[in-house]
């Protein structure tokens, strides 16, 4: 004898899906009264993540002037379309920084007409240390070029390369982090990491003649110092032994030192606030340091041992 057929649920009715979709929307309104930092209603009192990221693009544009493509650059001479863009980038940026500023304990209370002329101030400053950024840029230009036999020109390197767009970025941020203005260095070191899977933070302090090769799954903490004609691959940390004690460890040194004339093969991980890596050393693929090293020194993984068998190439 055959299974009766189990019926089929009848669908609701138009009415009744409306009314489904308006409780759920009234749920998830009611969902914002919580008082949490998520159930922020008020998206004019931090800066726009989305116009950052522009001026971020347009910086860039102010450290490459030629290299990148200029929107209505076939309007202007390029000295006449780089004032006006100096001039906009300025503008922006004071508006974001006087925002950013409700953030800062030493501006919370103070009123809007008292932020922007801070922030004014800070841009000013800011947009005069580009010129120094720039030469950094140079050399950690040339560095790049020099170190990587693939290369073939200083424009492949700048068009092309993750580690010198990371770099760039990340030369950038730190300026505006030195100068404490708080989310907006953050947000553009974020977006360099989105865009190269290098992470920095703009709180790192980054020598001359610095070199990213290949660069994804870089990571390199807050608190790292590292010096000059430093190179680093692929997947490196540079973090914390530990972060347990959360917000109580703001502040204080959390990641490596790295001297001058270091190289760091891919995977290497290196963690703490005491450690340093001395002069001239090598750090092999994979290793995995918490303690200081030497100057002059190699250190490397010892051989792992391989076995090989007849087989049909495929892993049982």
């Amino acid at each position: 004898m055959a299974e009766k057929a189990n019926p089929v649920n009848k669908p609701e009715s138009r009415e009744a899906q409306e009314a489904r979709l308006r409780e759920a929307a009234r749920q998830l309104l009611a969902d914002y009264d919580n008082g949490r930092p998520i159930d922020n209603m008020h998206p004019y009192a931090q800066p726009d993540s989305a116009e950052v990221l522009r001026l971020t693009d347009d910086l860039v544009r102010l450290v490459y002037p030629g290299y990148l493509t200029q929107p209505f650059s076939h309007t202007y001479s390029p000295e006449h379309f780089l004032g006006a863009l100096i001039e906009d980038c300025m503008i922006r940026l004071v508006e974001q920084v006087s925002i950013s500023l409700r953030y800062h304990a030493d501006y919370t209370e103070e009123k809007r007409a008292v932020r922007e002329g801070r922030a004014r101030e800070l841009v000013a400053v800011f947009f005069a240390r580009i010129p120094e950024v720039r030469q950094r840029l140079q050399w950690d230009l040339e560095a790049t070029y020099d170190g990587d036999p693939a290369a073939v020109g200083y424009e492949e390197i700048v068009l092309a390369y993750p580690g010198l767009y990371a770099i760039t970025v990340n030369r950038l941020a730190h300026e505006l982090f030195l100068l404490k203005v708080p989310l907006i260095p953050r947000i553009m070191t974020e977006y360099a990491h989105r865009q190269t899977g290098i992470d920095i933070h703009p709180g790192a302090t980054i020598g001359k003649y610095f070199c990213i090769d290949h660069g994804t799954g870089i990571v390199v903490g807050e608190t790292t110092v590292i010096g000059d004609h430093v190179k680093v691959y692929q997947g490196v940390t540079l973090g914390a032994l530990s972060t347990r004690g959360g917000q109580s460890l703001r502040g204080k040194r959390r990641h490596p030192t790295i001297e001058d004339n270091v190289t760091i093969y891919a995977g290497a991980s290196i963690l703490g606030g005491e450690t340093v890596i001395g002069q001239n050393s090598v750090i092999g693929s994979n290793v995995f340091l918490t303690r200081s090293v030497a100057p002059n020194m190699r250190v490397t993984v010892a051989n792992q041992e391989l076995n090989y068998k007849p087989g049909e190439g495929q892993f049982e």
